[in-house]
């Protein structure tokens, strides 16, 4: 009981402070927003934003494991998504792009890896952005690899096969000569076989386009050999 008090607590203080960090920052008051950002930065983590910034994903996640429990870990990995979603907005406000895309990227990166981790229909809070708004946030932007196969990835749970295709063709059109990445598609085409027409085409990808897909990837895979 005590514990889930603390995480109530917790997530009701920060939404109070995401909701304040994006009104300063709609106000274009970008010092006031970085300021209070950083300090719930702090709290979060133990590190402020300049801190953060220069840590890998993989030590961003250490930090916010060390002493909790699993189920305080996926909030506080929540609440860091949301905020970084809000410095990438004080950063785009600033007009510093680069630094705009790498918090963009990076609460995609965090947002992705919670949501494929939980069990299915688990419901996001209120307070966490959605994919697509981060995926929207990066639409000018060129994507890592390992970003785009988390999304398809993720596509893919959802049944939005279509999506799925569209970054799957993005990563092989980066590596056209990977034995490695055509086999992880075939393997797409091949559990999308399996499924019922008309799921597939509540997913916008109609048996006829699987079809097709693998088979083009097939052709790929045989002139490799």
């Amino acid at each position: 009981m005590i514990r889930r008090d603390y995480i109530l607590r917790m997530i009701e203080e920060m939404v109070q402070a995401l909701a304040r960090i994006g009104s300063l920052t709609k106000d274009k008051r970008y010092k006031e927003a970085a300021a209070l950002l950083d300090e719930e930065l702090q709290k979060l983590i133990g590190s402020g934003a300049e801190k953060v910034a220069m840590l890998s994903e993989t030590e961003l996640m250490a930090a916010l494991v060390s002493g909790e429990p699993t189920q305080v870990v996926r909030e506080k990995c929540l609440l860091l998504v949301a905020l970084l979603k809000e410095a990438g907005a004080i950063h785009a406000g600033q007009n510093r792009a680069n630094e705009s895309r790498a918090c963009s990227v990076r609460a995609l990166n965090l947002l992705l890896e919670t949501r494929l981790r939980d069990a299915d229909g688990i419901d996001l809070p209120i307070f966490v952005p959605r994919i697509e708004d981060l995926v929207l946030a990066l639409r000018d932007a060129p994507l890592p690899p390992q970003l785009r196969a988390g999304l398809m990835q993720h596509y893919e749970r959802v049944g939005d096969f279509a999506k799925a295709e569209d970054q799957l063709f993005a990563i092989l059109d980066s590596e056209t000569n990977s034995p490695r990445l055509l086999d992880w598609g075939i393997a797409f085409y091949e559990r999308l076989m399996r499924l019922s027409g008309d799921k597939l085409v509540a997913g916008n990808l109609p048996r006829c386009e699987v079809e097709s897909g693998l088979s083009e990837l097939h052709a790929l895979r045989q002139a490799l050999a």
